[in-house]
This record gives C-alpha cells, sequence and structure tokens, in this order.
C-alpha cells in the first residue's frame, strides 16, 4: 500500500505541473486544415520523444550482467530507459529474501521517483545499456512544458497501474494463476514470431511472482504437460493456449 501511495503522489505532482505549465486559453489558435487527414504517423519513443523535445542531453551506460545500476537508498538523480538487454528492481527484505517489484525491458523507463532517494535497487539481468538524463532537468522541463508534463504523467500512471496488478497477483492468486499472468504479460511484451525469450531465470521469475523456484518450475512443467506451452531451449517458450492461460488469469 505503501509503494501505491507513493505512486500517487507522483502523479499528483505532476497533475500540478500540468496545470501550471497550460498555455493561456485566451491565446488564438490555427484552425485546423480541411484537408483530408494524412497516414498514421509511425509509433514514437514516448521518452526519446521528451528529451528530443525539451532539448535534454542524455547518456548512455551499458552494465554486465548481475551488475548494479542503483542501490536501494541512493540518491535518485537519473531516470533511465532500456536500450537493450533487461533489468530488474528489487527490495531485500530483512530476513534476506528477495522481492522483485518490476521487470524493466527495452524500451522501459525506470527510476521515476517521488522522495530524493531510490526505493528500490536496480541490476541488469544480461548485458544491459541504458539512457539517461538527470531527474531534475527533467522536473525542470515537465515545470514549464504541458507536453513534456503529460508524457511524464502518462509513464507513471503506467507504473502505478503495473504496481496495483502486482499487488493483486501477490494477494489474491493462486501459484498457478499467477506463473499464467506472468506468462501472459511477457508474451504481450516480448513475444516475436509467436516465441518469447526470456531474459530472466526461474529463480528470478519465482522473487517476482512470490513463489520458490521449486513452485515455478513445478506450474510450468504442469502447463507443458497439457499443452498450453512449449519450450524451445531453456528460456524460449512458445504459448500454444492462450485462451487456456487467460482463463486462469481471469
Amino acid at each position: 500500500m505503501y509503494h501505491l501511495a507513493i505512486r500517487r503522489k507522483e502523479m499528483v505532482m505532476l497533475n500540478q505541473s500540468i496545470a501550471n505549465s497550460v498555455v493561456n486559453p485566451n491565446t488564438p489558435r490555427t484552425a485546423p486544415s480541411p484537408a483530408a487527414p494524412s497516414p498514421a504517423a509511425p509509433a514514437v519513443n514516448p521518452f526519446a520523444e521528451i528529451t528530443g523535445h525539451a532539448g535534454l542531453i542524455a547518456s548512455e551506460f551499458s552494465y554486465k550482467k548481475d551488475e548494479e545500476i542503483y542501490g536501494e537508498d541512493e540518491p535518485s538523480e537519473y531516470v533511465y530507459q532500456v536500450i537493450s538487454g533487461a533489468v530488474r528492481s528489487y527490495k531485500l527484505l530483512s530476513d534476506g529474501r528477495r522481492q522483485i517489484g518490476a521487470f524493466h525491458l527495452p524500451g522501459d523507463v525506470f527510476g521515476l521517483e517521488f522522495g530524493s532517494v531510490h526505493r528500490l535497487a536496480a541490476e541488469a539481468i544480461i548485458d544491459t545499456t541504458v539512457r539517461l538524463v538527470k531527474r531534475r532537468s527533467l522536473e525542470q522541463a515537465a515545470g514549464t512544458d504541458v507536453a513534456v508534463a503529460r508524457k511524464l504523467w502518462t509513464m507513471t500512471a503506467g507504473d502505478l497501474r503495473h504496481a496495483e496488478d502486482h499487488m493483486l497477483l501477490l494477494g489474491r492468486k493462486t501459484a498457478m494463476e499467477r506463473v499464467a499472468t506472468f506468462l501472459l504479460e511477457m508474451d504481450r511484451r516480448l513475444a516475436v514470431a509467436g516465441m518469447m525469450a526470456l531474459p530472466m531465470c526461474r529463480r528470478d521469475i519465482g522473487d517476482y511472482l512470490g513463489l520458490t523456484l521449486e513452485t515455478v518450475s513445478r506450474a510450468l512443467s504442469q502447463l507443458h504437460s497439457q499443452g498450453v506451452l512449449g519450450f524451445s531451449g531453456a528460456r524460449q517458450i512458445v504459448l500454444r493456449n492462450r485462451q487456456r492461460l487467460r482463463s486462469m488469469d481471469a
């Protein structure tokens, strides 16, 4: 609940930035052209669009497998985007257990924080390259540019939705339902030509779903024996019956 409260505060702050940077409603506007609409524009990278629009300087850094990007309680000075590879954000509990909060895949933005320090640590799951910009520069741009503020609000709202879905998954779903939900999420985010190559190991999956390694392995084996999925290599999975998974995820 604390995690969700923080995200809601972030959304309130971004809403305030939007309100403060809205243009004067009395400013004359150019009437839309009556010409036929042009073809739909290709999808753009929201983070690159923000940095380009605001004229911000982005840097790139590469990290080796399992290398820390930032630690818990370290100053939150940058906002990151995954260019290639994958990142896990996690918290170590007092008894040594690890709870993974999210997997960040190519195109994903992470490191947006409400406070001045990171609440979770972040590590590269595999060899990973990220793009980063200074958080202060983003905040200044959001305070003066409504377009930047709206895009940041959209990204923060997406983080909040993921946190709420994750809370529901951990609190109300059975082990098999959690694995089904995870597979559908990865299928949506990773699948290429019907196959998804998971960058994370089964222990990572367990720490994300609040399950043991053995429970994750049993669930995947059961789904395989039922013909719901197939394996092609250690981490390559083909979903053969998405409807069955969706019925478990309902």
